[in-house]
């Protein structure tokens, strides 16, 4: 009897163990960010990772560095959310921001295209600022679902 229950924890413990080990866990936790966080990563300290935010989303875009690291030609687009200016294609200081009110329907065509079509499928997601998941006082964005998100994989959470 006691073997018995012996076989049956260790096929347990074999089943669990082989499940866990079924995939790989993100080398870094995907996290949040603040403005004060993204500013960080601007691409003005060399070997410090360049981050750079489209809809709420923060992209690791440091392999890009040609483009967006210390003076490259999309550096103003970095170390913030740029989603306007990457929905216009401008580099207008007015435009670097997150917000999207008043954009025709092309732009934000434009935008969803160069979303998927460049950042989701060349670069690693980091994390989501914090104006994506909070509120302006600070409280939860319950329209906020982590599982609505692009790349999100609940495994990778926190």
């Amino acid at each position: 009897m006691a073997t018995a229950r012996a076989c049956i924890l260790f096929v347990v413990l074999s089943a669990t163990l082989a499940e866990k080990l079924k995939f790989k866990a993100a080398k870094k936790p995907v996290r949040l960010f603040t403005e004060e966080d993204l500013k960080r990563h601007d691409g003005s300290q060399e070997g410090h990772p360049i981050y750079m935010a489209v809809k709420g989303v923060v992209f690791d875009v440091t392999k890009g560095k040609e483009f967006y690291g210390r003076d490259a030609p999309y550096n103003s687009l970095v170390g913030k959310d740029s989603t306007r200016a990457v929905a216009k294609m401008s580099l207008d200081p007015a435009d670097l921001t997150s917000d999207t009110s008043g954009l025709t329907k092309e732009q934000l065509e434009s935008l969803d295209g160069i979303f998927q079509g460049t950042y989701k499928a060349k670069y690693p997601i980091v994390g989501y600022t914090a104006a994506r998941v909070l509120n302006e006082d600070g409280s939860p964005n319950e329209d906020f679902r982590p599982e609505d998100q692009p790349h999100f994989q609940i495994r990778d959470e926190f």
